[in-house]
């Protein structure tokens, strides 16, 4: 069996191109497997990722699950692909159907529920406690010799503890960021399309989309981006939300209208906003996000732990050998 896995520069400074070709190489631990490592040097257009997979492989690791990659083209430029591993949480609407009738198994990888819901508090909490700029004030004033006060604290500073946090999506990392919140003493109530079951989430209120957006002092957004989410935080729905909400997006730029979140922010309908993700990455310069103040935006980087890298890998591999053992887990085209 050929497998072909697709790699890029590493995007840590403490991540090596040998560490992630080393853990790639474990995939040659299964019996009868033939391996073939792709390279790319940036994120490839829809042609160069046609190019990258070899025409006779059987399996593709490390590919991103998007309707313009994964199409009927790409199929039918290789026909003999039976199982497709992406190596992120999200994905993208496809066409799944297609994928089904060429028998293809399309898993995803859920490799950063812990991490990146700590990624998600630690936005939250550097809106709420600014400690960066605290730490600026202490180190630029010039103590002694100015009246500037200590024990001062130069932006407003928000308490956490007692506020309704709202959790749009109960997917782990949904979840994780649900307990975190819930560990720091907030009201966890939280929407997901179908309502999740079992004792852990007895300590999450679940309920409408509607309440979460009206009640809620804080959301975080933990959802996939597709047809019906685009743009779900438009006018409309920030219009529902209390005054002085703060907004959290670990999730997927697009899910946000963000002239809308941009326009909220400036009016202080929106007291703040934390942003790993934006609709298009690197933004475009007139992004109105960007000229924000009370905006704090991250370029996509809460999965990038060295630790949580590898384990995407791993977590890939794995999951391609309970394939080929007949127990395929995280199928996302089932």
């Amino acid at each position: 069996m050929k497998v072909v896995a697709i790699y890029g520069n590493p995007t840590s400074e403490d991540l090596s191109i040998e560490e992630v070709l080393d853990e790639w190489a474990k995939v040659t631990d299964i019996p009868g497997v033939e391996l073939s490592l792709r390279y790319y040097e940036r994120f490839p257009t829809v042609e160069e990722f046609n190019e990258l997979v070899d025409v006779d492989a059987d399996a593709l690791l490390g590919v991103w699950i998007t309707k313009n990659f994964l199409n009927r083209e790409f199929y039918d430029r290789h026909p003999r692909i039976r199982y497709i591993a992406g190596l992120a949480h999200g994905y993208q609407q496809i066409d799944w159907e297609l994928s089904r009738e060429r028998g293809i198994t399309i898993t995803n990888t859920t490799y950063g529920e812990h991490t990146i819901a700590e990624y998600t508090m630690a936005l939250l909490l550097e809106l709420c406690k600014r400690t960066s700029v605290s730490s600026s004030y202490v180190k630029s004033t010039e103590w002694g010799k100015t009246d500037a006060r200590y024990m001062f604290a130069p932006t407003k500073q928000i308490e956490l503890y007692g506020k309704v946090i709202g959790i749009v999506g109960l997917g782990k990392i949904g979840l994780n960021t649900a307990r975190i919140a819930h560990a720091m003493g907030m009201k966890v109530i939280a929407w997901n399309r179908t309502p999740k079951e079992g004792v852990d989430y007895d300590f999450i209120e679940q309920c409408s989309l509607e309440r979460v957006l009206t009640e809620s002092d804080a959301i975080s957004l933990h959802i996939a981006l597709n047809d019906e989410t685009m743009n779900m935080i438009d006018d409309r729905a920030i219009e529902k939300m209390k005054n002085d909400v703060i907004l959290v997006n670990t999730s997927r730029g697009g899910i946000v209208d963000e002239k809308a979140l941009a326009s909220a922010l400036e009016s202080g309908k929106v007291y703040a906003a934390g942003l790993d993700v934006l609709r298009n990455e690197p933004p475009e310069e007139d992004n109105p996000l960007l000229s924000c103040d009370n905006v704090i935006i991250t370029p996509h980087i809460a999965w990038l732990p060295k630790t949580c890298r590898m384990r995407q890998i791993s977590m890939a591999v794995d999951n391609f050998a309970s394939y080929l053992n007949g127990r395929a887990v995280s199928v996302i085209n089932g």
